[in-house]
């Protein structure tokens, strides 16, 4: 039912006259009547709210939406379906001869990168589907054939890891986590790789910055200058996690320290690269300053860095997901810097790059309602809260 006549059905029922009605709006009678006849569209929040309070309803009533979000409820579906894909255990139990026999290794490689493909495209209502099957799948590869599988394994579960941490699942995400690292003990590159992702769940946690560092010298080549690039962007992402680690927990000189050191790894790696899924490059690390200038609470400087780092052509070469997960924090900043204006024009240019990075983790949901409440928050940002049933 459009907005005007649900406007207009309770009313009725409240048996308020149009007059009435405008008289405790402070509007006039025609406004009214336009606005119930569709004539007149309902964009700003602040009257959207007024009318629910004079019609003694919450805004979702009035807007239809009082039920939960279809797509909050397929998101939380699915995260169910990877618990329980996680819960099965067949590397343990030893099922290689599962219903529909085992994939060879290569065909199981190319499933798990069109995982971290779909993730870096930030398509992950896909990937919530994709999944369930892809673990089932490595586990059976790694009770085949353990030397062959235990890459995939690690690499599932890294994937894993990265879109539980978005979707704000962080229990989950920590047991995916620490079961890629256990599949990778042993080998210094699998355990680097997946110490990765290990920093972005224990974020807050000091003592994980030694976890970091541990990883990151294991790999670190013995001469920088003639090091190997993907073992270099693996390095370096570890420092960034280590210096993300220290940034919250508030430790400014070792987070611009590590970050210092992350962007000299960068600079002989250059940019358009993704090794090991990193996507580390000079870009990257300036990116990784604007977080940690965020999470230290300097956020003029986070302001200006961002807008310095988006004006680089190769800013345009990072993954979809990683242009849109900056744009998040800045529009952080921009709110931590009382500018809701930026904050949702940021947040819009997200939603234009990665609808899902919006519409499918909590905190960006919750961060796009409180700049809707702001009194004058744009036609654009009311809108997009309107559509993700906030208001």
């Amino acid at each position: 039912m459009p907005i005007g006549r649900r406007v207009a059905y309770l009313r009725a029922r409240r048996n308020l006259s149009q007059q009435t009605f405008a008289d405790r709006l402070g509007k006039s009678k025609s406004w009214v009547d336009k606005v119930e006849r569709g004539v007149r569209s309902l964009e700003r929040l602040s009257v959207i709210r007024d009318i629910a309070t004079v019609l003694r309803v919450d805004a979702a009533t009035l807007l239809g939406r009082d039920v939960e979000p279809a797509d909050v409820v397929e998101r939380d579906e699915g995260v169910a379906r990877i618990r329980a894909a996680m819960s099965t255990y067949e590397m343990a139990l030893g099922r290689p001869s599962a219903r529909g026999g085992v994939m060879p290794p290569e065909r199981v490689a190319r499933e798990v990168a069109h995982a971290w493909t779909t993730y870096q495209h930030a398509r992950y209502p896909h990937l919530i589907d994709l999944l369930p099957g892809l673990l089932g799948t490595v586990h059976r590869a790694y009770a085949q054939d353990p030397e062959a599988g235990r890459p995939l394994v690690v690499e599932a579960y890294r994937v894993t890891t990265a879109l539980l941490v978005k979707l704000d699942e962080h229990q989950l995400a920590w047991l995916a986590a620490d079961r890629a690292m256990s599949a990778a003990t042993g080998d210094r590159m699998l355990l680097a790789c997946a110490s990765v992702q290990l920093g972005q769940v224990l974020r807050t946690s000091a003592r994980a910055r030694s976890v970091m560092l541990a990883a990151a010298y294991q790999i670190a080549p013995p001469d920088p200058d003639t090091g190997d690039p993907p073992e270099v962007s693996l390095c370096g992402s570890l420092l960034v996690q280590a210096a993300l680690i220290a940034a919250t927990c508030g430790n400014d000189r070792a987070a611009a320290d590590l970050l210092d050191e992350a962007a000299e790894m960068a600079a002989r790696v250059g940019e358009g690269h993704d090794h090991h899924r990193t996507a580390f490059g000079p870009t990257a690390v300036e990116l990784a300053r604007v977080t940690a200038a965020v999470a230290l609470g300097d956020t003029s400087e986070a302001v200006a860095r961002h807008e310095k780092a988006i004006g680089r052509d190769e800013w345009r070469w990072l993954p979809v997901e990683h242009r849109a997960a900056h744009l998040v924090d800045a529009a952080r900043a921009y709110l931590d810097t009382d500018d809701a204006t930026n904050a949702a024009r940021v947040l819009i240019q997200a939603d234009a790059t990665a609808p899902a990075e919006i519409r499918h983790r909590p905190a960006v949901r919750e961060m796009v309602a409180h700049v809707a409440r702001d009194q004058d928050a744009s036609t654009a940002i009311t809108q997009l809260a309107i559509s993700l049933g906030l208001v």
